[in-house]
């Protein structure tokens, strides 16, 4: 008799890349305010990654800080799919 094991429920690889990225960004330093607020304020409605990037100030260094909340799932996204401009961002649980 030998011993057999399966791994249920493993993560697809699209998940693992989104999260790996994300976690590029869960050090407190990309928690910038006022930009952490008005990220939450323009994302309280579904809206395109980018285009809520663009609508909470400069996409440069808004970008980092919308990632890092992503982490702590103040905002959330499908992490299914791969993430890209049109992704729809809206507020998570952890707000």
């Amino acid at each position: 008799m030998g011993w057999e094991f399966r791994l249920l429920g493993a993560p697809g690889p699209v998940v693992v890349r989104n999260v790996r990225w994300l976690a590029g960004y869960r050090h407190p330093r990309h928690r910038l305010e006022p930009a952490a607020s008005r990220l939450r304020e323009v994302f309280a409605e579904p809206v395109a990654l980018m285009e809520g990037a663009a609508a909470a100030g400069e996409p440069v260094s808004v970008l980092p800080v919308l990632f890092h909340l992503l982490w702590p799932h103040e905002l959330t996204v499908e992490l299914s799919v791969p993430l890209h401009s049109g992704s729809l961002v809206s507020l998570g649980v952890g707000r």
